[in-house]
């Protein structure tokens, strides 16, 4: 299984730099493309800043949330409840990591998610985030 990442995430749903690269991550991929409820969630407000920000439409916004939602509906990607066991894991991986890497909670507690949930590979294009789920025994892709 893999875990996708709120930056991936986002990439497949909106055009962005990293939009190209994310399509080859996911082209061909027989494995199971896993997200929590908190992907979901970063994904989506991530599309309503770059609204805030001026640098989407709100019915850009619109679509691509509407797409996000096709893609859980259609089982392209596995919405997976967000395992409670995971913050006990983000907070060891908290103590054990972020004082070398200076990884946030949030990308913590997606590694431990992915963890948690059996992933084998996480897709990130977050450099910490990379970091922080090689380090966590995590198979990861090549940054762009």
């Amino acid at each position: 299984m893999i875990y996708l990442d709120t930056s991936v995430l986002f990439s497949l749903h909106f055009r962005d730099a990293n939009t190209s690269a994310a399509l080859v991550l996911i082209a061909g991929v027989s494995e199971s493309l896993l997200i929590t409820p908190l992907c979901e969630l970063e994904t989506v407000n991530a599309f309503s800043l770059r609204v805030f920000r001026k640098e989407m439409l709100a019915i850009n916004r619109d679509n691509a949330v509407r797409d996000l939602e096709e893609d859980i509906r259609s089982g392209v990607l596995n919405l997976q409840p967000f395992p409670e066991s995971a913050f006990a894991r983000a907070r060891d991986l908290a103590q054990s990591l972020t004082p070398s890497i200076g990884v946030r909670a949030v990308d913590l507690l997606h590694v431990a998610a992915a963890l948690e949930l059996g992933a084998g590979t996480l897709y990130t294009f977050d450099l910490k985030q990379h970091r922080t789920a090689r380090a966590a025994g995590l198979k990861v892709n090549y940054l762009p």
